[in-house]
C-alpha cells in the first residue's frame, strides 16, 4: 500500500511540475532577446524535479513538458525540442558530477560543467538544424554571421545558470526538499 502511495506522489508532483513548466511558457515568463531566443523559466521545474527525485524525475518531467508545449506553444515541436535539448545536459552534467547539492559551493562546478555541454549541443543544434528551419535557404556560414556563436552560447550559458540558481533556491534554502525522495 505504502509504495501506491509513493508512486502516486511522485507522479503527482512530476505532473505538477509540468503544468507550471507549460504555464510559464503559455504566459512567457521571461525576456525574448534581440536574436529573438528567450531568457525564461519554463526548465526551472525541470532542474527542480532532478533536485528532488535524480535524473529520472529529470527526465520525466522534461518529457511531459516538452509534449505539452509542443501542443501549447508557437513554437510547436522546434521550441520544445530545443528547449529539451538545452536543458537534459545540464541535469546529466549534475547527475554525472553528483554532490551533495545543499550547499552553494557544491553547485558550481557542476554547473559549469553543465554550461560547457549546453553550450557545445546548443551551437550545433542551432546551426545545423533549429536556424535551417526558421530561416530557410541559408548556409551555415550566413546562419553563423546572423547569430554568432558567442550570441548561442551566451544566451544558453545565461539560461542554464537562471535554471540551476532558481531551482536550487526553491528546493534548498526555500525547502521544496521536502517533498523530495529522500523525504518519503
Amino acid at each position: 500500500m505504502k509504495n501506491n502511495y509513493l508512486l502516486t506522489r511522485r507522479l503527482t508532483i512530476f505532473a505538477a511540475l509540468a503544468a507550471i513548466s507549460a504555464l510559464f511558457q503559455l504566459l512567457h515568463i521571461g525576456i525574448k532577446t534581440q536574436w529573438g531566443m528567450w531568457i525564461d523559466v519554463v526548465a526551472v521545474p525541470w532542474i527542480i524535479a532532478y533536485f528532488l527525485f535524480g535524473i529520472r524525475g529529470g527526465l520525466d518531467v522534461a518529457v511531459i513538458g516538452s509534449i505539452i508545449i509542443t501542443l501549447i506553444a508557437p513554437d510547436t515541436w522546434l521550441g520544445a525540442s530545443a528547449k529539451f535539448l538545452a536543458t537534459v545536459p545540464m541535469f546529466l552534467a549534475l547527475y554525472g558530477l553528483n554532490t551533495k547539492f545543499k550547499k552553494i559551493k557544491n553547485i558550481i562546478l557542476p554547473t559549469f560543467v553543465a554550461i560547457v555541454i549546453r553550450g557545445i549541443v546548443m551551437f550545433f543544434f542551432n546551426y545545423y538544424f533549429a536556424l535551417r528551419i526558421w530561416i530557410p535557404g541559408k548556409t551555415t556560414i550566413e546562419l553563423m554571421n546572423m547569430f554568432p556563436w558567442y550570441i548561442i552560447i551566451g544566451i544558453n550559458a545565461i539560461q542554464g545558470i537562471i535554471d540551476v540558481a532558481f531551482a536550487w533556491i526553491l528546493v534548498f534554502p526555500y525547502k521544496l526538499s521536502r517533498f523530495g525522495e529522500k523525504n518519503n
